[in-house]
Parts: structure tokens; sequence; C-alpha cells
């Protein structure tokens, strides 16, 4: 078979299990694992194929009409150059990866075969996403992600939590699209055409328009679908979903689209330097914010989803540059070991038997009970913290190298301050990415809180995952040099400066936050158990401070105090119950947008009520009367008939005489 026809098959066969595994879930229930897992296995198979004979060289480029529009034409169209290669095969994996693991996780879920047709149809739509060389094509993929999302947010739907995700992730990334398809039909209308290669053709020859005001409509869709700033909001809590969704979401589809787009249009965006420092500070926001509250966050899994907010901001700052290779590569290292923390931290779940048990505040002796979850995230968090030789190491530095030299003026492919603005922010992320993957390192699986029961040891599908993703997670970065040549010849090579200050800044994060621990530790070994209760929101100094002026007496065991030796309240200090809540961002939103259309709901519904029901009741009232008058002179009575006939006989008679004497 042709590359194009291998490509075809990529994302449809995906499709196809969905499809089958809704229609024989109930009737074939045997039938269910392997059409989650085989038709997507397929997948993964000719993504590298396709991958290998695309080789980095020319773009496959191939489409045909879809329908006649009579004005700018729909075509059903491929266009897969190096990054698409590549992307499509970290999707295969993650989402093969995702469907291995949820035959244990999910094995006594009812609701299986309904998840993980949908886990297949997400698969099949990311897939569609990166292949599609026409944007009305890859907007139909954009969507059904979006659908996909809330479904399986919500897979828990008899949870309110997972109720109020679900709403929230599909209403905010919802926010974002509609001016991301005004922006579509902005830029199609001004190349002519929906086709990616034509539209990059227009932008050359300089016949896009209005670029500033196109490209900031495609970052609204952006923000939203890839959670930055200001439309980061869902992420965190879409962790009410099941883990292994959370891995997906996190490091192959929906978040990741966003991008793919902007490095796929990324001249569009070029094209407005005002677009370009726009994107420069909402990554270095998405960066400096997502940093501080994953620090300040108990459950795990919270940690894990601002972390990957921060991981966007620092593809969004690569992109802001003008760096679209540095961005992929950041995607495709971050994708396999933000897969792992996830998928390890279902282990832990799992192993604990309960999503409420994911607080790291409760957690003892993990490290003995879960070794393959020990192990392997270890060399997850390496790699997020960007220590070397892991593959976080390397894709990172990629983008703080790339913004060092817009700063520095090396290349002007994007204005100056945007690139000022990435190098700082990436540099102070660098400190708290390596903070809070220390801090949750230390309390997951050294922490002093409660005994969690134990359900044993994880099925082989669940652990043997884990491994697959920590080959990645460790060599895949080294492959900088080869990959050159599939992310249009651009050097991935570390850059001595950046590599040893980002280094350097992830060293002290590490360091000083071990360091908070062994003396919140310490404090909290002579703090009162009653003093810490009373005082849940201050660090150990602060009870042991207050305690000993009391005097109150000094004890240790402190296991169901919360959060009794957390660094991140000592590191944070006041900023703490800030960041632990997002920075109040959803309150802001709350009075911004919930509260007014909340208000103009009520006044609509008092209008219809109280001003068009009145019209409505007074308009059925008189006829009613009405009929009521007249149903009272049918009494049946043939002498009031009569007498009445008689008494308007007279009427009529007098009335006509003094009409004749007027007359």
């Amino acid at each position: 078979m042709t590359t194009t026809t291998l490509a075809v098959l990529v994302p449809l066969l995906p499709f196809l299990g969905a499809v089958a595994g809704l229609l024989l879930g109930r009737t074939a229930p045997g039938l269910v694992r392997p059409l989650a897992v085989l038709p997507v296995l397929a997948s993964l198979v000719l993504a590298v194929t396709v991958a290998v004979d695309q080789g980095g060289g020319r773009a496959v480029d191939t489409h045909t009409e879809l329908t006649p529009t009579g004005s700018v034409p729909i075509e059903l169209g491929l266009h897969i150059d190096g990054f698409a290669a590549l992307v499509a095969v970290l999707v295969g994996v993650v989402a093969t990866c995702v469907q291995i693991y949820s035959t244990g996780y999910l094995h006594d879920d009812p609701r299986y075969p309904s998840y993980a047709a949908l886990v297949s149809l997400f698969t099949s739509a990311m897939l569609l996403v990166v292949y599609s060389g026409d944007l009305m094509v890859l907007l139909v993929g954009w969507e059904i992600m979006g659908i996909c999302s809330y479904f399986l947010v919500g897979h828990y739907w008899e949870t309110p939590e997972a109720r109020a995700a679900s709403l929230k992730a599909f209403l905010v990334t919802k926010l974002g699209d509609v001016p991301f398809l005004i922006g579509l039909f902005a830029l199609a209308t001004d190349a002519g055409s929906f086709r990616i290669t034509t539209v990059l053709g227009t932008v050359a020859s300089g016949g896009l328009h209005h670029p500033t005001v196109v490209a900031l409509l495609l970052l609204a869709g952006v923000a939203g679908k890839s959670a930055l700033f200001p439309l980061h909001t869902w992420l965190p809590d879409a962790m009410a979903g099941p883990t292994p969704v959370s891995a997906l979401i996190h490091a192959a589809t929906m978040v990741a689209a966003g991008v793919y787009f902007v490095a796929r249009l990324l001249p569009v965006f070029q094209a407005s330097a005002a677009a370009m420092v726009v994107l420069a500070v909402m990554a270095g926001v998405t960066m400096v914010g997502s940093g501080l509250a994953a620090l300040a966050q108990d459950d795990i899994k919270r940690v894990l989803a601002y972390s990957t907010i921060g991981q966007l901001g620092y593809m969004a700052g690569a992109l802001a540059v003008g760096d679209r290779g540095a961005a992929v590569f950041h995607l495709l290292a971050h994708g396999a070991f933000k897969a792992l923390l996830f998928l390890a931290a279902g282990v832990i779940i799992h192993a604990t038997g309960t999503n409420s048990l994911a607080a790291m505040s409760r957690m003892k002796d993990l490290r003995v009970r879960v070794p393959d979850a020990f192990w392997t995230m270890t060399v997850a968090l390496l790699a997020l913290a960007a220590i070397p030789p892991f593959s976080g190491f390397f894709s990172k530095e990629a983008v703080l190298g790339a913004a060092e030299h817009v700063a520095t003026g090396h290349t002007e492919q994007a204005p100056g301050a945007a690139g000022w603005i990435v190098l700082v922010t990436g540099l102070v992320t660098a400190v708290l990415t390596a903070a809070y993957a220390t801090r949750l390192w230390l309390l997951a699986f050294r922490g002093h809180g409660a005994d969690a029961p134990d359900h044993g040891r994880q099925p082989v599908t669940m652990t043997a995952v884990l491994w697959v993703l920590a080959v990645p997670s460790i060599v895949f970065g080294l492959a900088f040099g080869p990959l050159s040549d599939w992310f249009d010849g651009r050097d991935l090579t570390p850059v001595l400066t950046t590599s040893v200050l980002g280094t350097g800044l992830a060293l002290v994060g590490g360091i000083v936050t071990y360091g908070a621990w062994r003396h919140t530790t310490a404090l909290v070994s002579r703090v009162p158990l009653g003093a810490v209760a009373a005082h849940p929101d201050a660090d150990a100094g602060h009870v042991e401070a207050e305690a000993i002026a009391a005097h109150e007496p000094v004890f240790g065991d402190v296991a169901h105090a919360p959060d009794p030796a957390d660094p991140g309240r000592l590191l944070l200090g006041p900023l703490h119950r800030h960041a632990a809540v997002g920075f109040h961002l959803d309150a802001v939103y709350s009075a911004l947008f919930v509260r007014p259309v909340q208000a103009g709901a009520s006044l609509v519904r008092f209008l219809d009520r109280e001003v068009v029901d009145t019209y409505v009741r007074g308009a059925g009232a008189l006829p009613r009367w009405l009929g009521t008058a007249v149903r009272r002179a049918q009494t049946g009575n043939v002498q009031t008939y009569v007498s009445a006939l008689l008494a308007g006989t007279v009427v009529l008679v007098v009335a006509a005489l003094l009409v004749a004497t007027g007359a």
C-alpha cells in the first residue's frame, strides 16, 4: 500500500474500533478489550510505517474536494511532514499504553465498554487533527475531542465533582472555540482556501490582510484547548475523571492539539509581532503561575495537572520565539514522561483503593508497596525537572536556547521582547518545576501520612506499561541530533549558557525543597497534634512557636494532621493559600461571567413570568369573560327567552320612534 493509503488508515482504524466497541459492548462483552486495544495498536504500527516512509523529507501532500461549496472549497486532504509523522507516533504510543493500562485499571467498571470506545474515538480525532491538510477537516477532529473529553472527564457521573468538571471543561474550551472558528473563516477568506499549504503560501506572499486580528482570534481557541492562561482553569478540575484519561488528555491529545496547531500554522502568527508578544506573555504567565500553584496542591493528580499547564507554557514559549522545532521536540518528550507520571499515579491510586487517597499528605511507605510506580515515577520526575541526561533536559533546553537566541538578537524570527519574556519566565519556572517535582517525590514516597488500605499487587497490564514509557523518558532527548532533519533542519543542540543556568536553577529548586522538607519534618516531630490540627493553614514553624508560647505538651504522632510536613507551605509562605486555589481565577470568572449571566437569566425569567405571561393571561381572560356572559344568557328557560325577545322588541320600537321623531 502507498503511504497515502496507510495514512488514511491511521485515524480510521481507531474510529472503526470505537464504533464496533459501542455496537458490541453489550451483546459481546468478550470482544470489548480486543476491540479497545488492537485497532489502536494497529494504528500505531501504521503511524510508525508512515513516519519511516516520510523520513523527515518532503511532506506527503494529497487532497480531494469533499463537497462543492460555491465559494471557499472544503477538501479532504493529508499534509504529513516530519512534525506530523512524529506527533502521530506519540499519539499512537500513548493511546495504546492507555488502552492496555485501562484493561486492568477499569477491570470491574460496568461502563468500561463505552469508556474504551470513547478513548478510541478520542485517539482517532487527534490523529485526524495531526494528519489533516484542510482546516475544516481539522476542526472536525478538534471538536470531536472536545465532546470526548466531556464524556470521559464525567465518566464517574455519580459524583458531583465529575459532573461539574466535565461541564467546565466543555464550556471553557467552547469559550475559546467561538473566536477560533471566526479566525479560521477570516484566514480562509484571505487565502481563498481552507487548505493549509495554500494558507501558508498566502502568508508568505503577504496576502493576509489582518494578521493580528486573525492570529489573536486563533490564539483564543488555542488557549482553551491547550489550557494556556487565561483559559487553563478547566484542566486541574478535569482530574475528576479516570486517571488513564488524564494521561491521554495531558500527554498526547486535547492539550497537545493547540500547540500542534500553532506549530503547523506558525507563519500566520509570525506575520504579527503583536501576536507573538501576546503569545509570549500568555506562555510566561502560564509557566510561572502554574508552577506556584503546583507547589501548593496536595492531590497528586492536581500537582501533575498544573505541571502539564507549565510545560504547555514552555511549548507556547518556544512558538512565541518562532521555533516550532523546539516546541514539538518538547511536546514529544513531555508526552512520554507525563503519560508515565499519570499512569504511575494511577498505580498508586489503584493500590490504595480510591481516588480520595491521592492526597500526598496521607501517603506512607509507598516506595515499598508500589516499587514499579516508585522507580518509574522517579525517572519521570527527573525528566520533568530537566535533569540531564533525561529527556526533559534536552527538550526544555531547546526552548530556553531558542528564547536566548531571540532575546540576544542572534535571530530575528520573533520580537526581542518575546525572547526576554520567555527566557526569564522559563528560568524562573525551572526552579519551580524542580521544587514541586521534589516535593511530590518526598511526600508520596517518603511521607509520614496515614496507612492506606493495601490492595495487593497491581495487574501486569498496568505495571508493564510504566516500564515501556520509562524508556523514552530516559533516552528520547538524546535524539536531538537526528531529529533536526525532521524539524526543518532546526538545530536542537543545547546551548551552554541556558543549559548551565537551567540545570543550576533546577538543582537549587530541588535542594531548597529538600531542605525545607527536612526542616518541617523535624519541627513536626515536636509539634502538638492539637496545635497542628487547629492551624491547618500555617507552616510547622509557626505552629511550633504558638504551641511553645502556650506551654502546650509536645509529642510527635501527627500522622492524621493536615499537611504537617509540607515544604510547600514553608516555601510559599502567605502566598500558599492563594496558590492552592489557583490564585482565585475561578472566583474572578464567576464574578465577571457566571454571576452576570445568572443575573441576566433571572431578569429574563422575571420578565417572561411577570410581563409576557401577564399579556398572555389577559388575552385568554377576555374571551373567557365574554363566554361567561354569553353562557349566563343561555338559561334554557322558554319564558326567559320570550321575555327577552319582547323586551328587545320594545326597545327597538322605542328607538325607532325616537329616530323618526328626531328626523
